[in-house]
């Protein structure tokens, strides 16, 4: 004998106040109208899920003659690529993934491949097939190994370190490790001493300037560019905007230090003070705090790397770090430098 299905409470309730009369059929339509309003994100579903299958395949034969894009953004799930025909939402092919020995990051450049999907914001699909080799990597702090690297920027040219003299107090020890991990990355380092209008304003202006500028002169002895800056001023933001042309370049540097501020001065309207990023999609929210590419208008791009507090060291060991400290070697470095060099080795 067959079983009838006990209705719930919510349908015996509805069932009720149809019959009394209660359920008019405005609210009948509401529920309609409703239905006909998650057609669209059911529709939408269904096209993150092929284009998520689509991955689990195998790579096919013509990966070489594929098309080239960069990573602008890494999400948990997807990324975001460019190309001269328009942005890409990718997943990344899971052979790929297993294959890899690291993520992919922002600035690597891949080999992708449409998918014909079209994805709500309007965004093509695609699968990414292959990365190419990197020429920079910087990694995330806690990666003092290379085998045990943590990249989150590839392909930079440039590392701009903004220090400030006050409000925060430049850590120059803190700059060190910048340096080793710009230079261990294959990245140019560029030292930015911000914020030298608000300094004169202080009342311990004198006695920081001059230990700023005997660290200045110590790093420009070693072949490092440095430079002194404001907001304020045209002829900083002329420097900035020639350093930063035609140039990928990492901002780095504690929060307060005027990163944005200059960086709004050079390109008015742009503004890199932005917290977590996120994407939303079927499969729910997916938020990074990881780096970001923007470009410039002037040419060339900056990579800011929010929620990052210390960059890792690639490659960089207890055996050959002294070669990022030449002034340590043959004796000429001021005590604050060997100090640095010492607080390194102890955390290799």
């Amino acid at each position: 004998m067959s079983e009838r299905r006990h209705k719930s409470r919510r349908e015996k309730d509805l069932t009720t106040r149809y019959h009394a009369g209660d359920l008019d059929e405005d609210q009948l339509e509401s529920g309609q109208r409703f239905t006909k309003q998650t057609k669209g994100a059911e529709q939408n579903k269904i096209k993150q899920t092929a284009l998520l299958r689509l991955a689990q395949g195998d790579a096919a034969a013509d990966i070489d003659t594929l098309p080239i894009g960069q990573v602008s953004q890494v999400y948990s799930l997807y990324v975001e690529v460019e190309h001269e025909t328009g942005v890409r939402l990718c997943v990344v092919r899971k052979t790929l993934t297993k294959l890899s020995e690291t993520s992919i990051v922002v600035g690597d450049l891949v080999r992708f491949r449409d998918t014909g999907i079209v994805e709500e914001a309007g965004r093509p699909g695609a699968v990414i097939e292959q990365v190419l080799p990197r020429k920079t990597v910087l990694t995330r702090a806690g990666s003092f190994h290379a085998h045990r690297a943590q990249p989150i920027v590839a392909n930079a040219e440039q590392m701009l370190i903004v220090v400030s003299l006050v409000q925060p107090m430049v850590k120059w020890g803190l700059v060190d490790r910048m340096l080793v991990a710009a230079q261990g990355g294959k990245l140019v380092p560029i030292i930015c001493l911000n914020k030298i209008d608000l300094a004169r304003e202080s009342n311990n202006f004198g006695k920081h300037f001059a230990a700023a500028q005997d660290a200045l002169g110590q790093y420009q002895h070693l072949g490092i560019r440095t430079l002194q800056t404001s907001a304020r001023d045209e002829s900083s933001i002329n420097e900035i905007t020639g350093i930063l042309k035609d140039k990928v370049t990492v901002l780095s540097g504690h929060s307060g230090v005027g990163k944005s501020t200059l960086i709004s001065a050079v390109e008015p309207g742009l503004d890199i003070r932005i917290g977590p990023v996120s994407i939303v999609t079927e499969k729910g929210r997916h938020t990074t705090t990881s780096a970001r590419r923007y470009h410039l208008k002037i040419g060339g791009y900056v990579i800011d790397t929010p929620g990052v507090k210390q960059f890792g060291l690639w490659g960089v060991t207890a055996e050959n770090l002294i070669e990022y400290f030449p002034d340590v070697q043959d004796g000429t470095a001021p005590s604050w430098r060997t100090d640095s060099y010492q607080s390194i080795i102890d955390s290799l």
